[in-house]
């Protein structure tokens, strides 16, 4: 096992595999939390943009399995007028890379693409816990499920 010496290195060393968003960026900043720890309402309002630069939405809502303590799905919110006609749509939160110079996520998605994906509106939240939605939504954003990670099989 890896040790980690707080004296010569600043942040920790990734954890391999463990399933979070990739980080670019502002790996040189530690005057404060973030961007390896930070809490869920700071990441709430964050833009989204894919690969091409285009607006996606806004992170709505950290979505947390309880049981594991992971960080399961960030809620990205799209279309609509100030939280009116919102169409959300669960991403994994593995599929995401939060870029922190830019201070945004970036989905390596099309916006077609995106627009097909599963949805939902806020007075009808999919079920998370069901598994076969579950591994559906990860299958469609091409990313393990974070349940099937090594560091959460016991």
């Amino acid at each position: 096992m890896a040790t980690y010496n707080s004296s010569t290195t600043t942040t920790p060393p990734p954890i391999p595999g463990s399933g979070g968003a990739r980080i670019v960026g502002g790996q040189d900043d530690t005057s404060g939390p973030g961007p390896e720890v930070m809490s869920a309402s700071t990441l709430e309002g964050d833009s989204v943009v894919n690969r091409q630069g285009e607006t996606l939405g806004d992170i709505s809502e950290i979505m947390i399995d309880v049981r594991s303590g992971t960080v399961a799905y960030a809620v990205l919110s799209c279309g609509g007028f100030l939280g009116i006609g919102d169409k959300l749509f669960a991403i994994p939160f593995s599929a995401l890379t939060l870029d922190a110079e830019r201070k945004c996520f970036v989905l390596d998605i099309n916006k077609e693409r995106l627009e097909a994906a599963p949805g939902f509106n806020k007075d009808h939240w999919p079920a998370f816990a069901n598994m076969a939605y579950a591994t559906d939504l990860h299958t469609y954003y091409n990313v393990r499920p974070y349940w099937q990670r090594p560091e959460n099989l016991q």
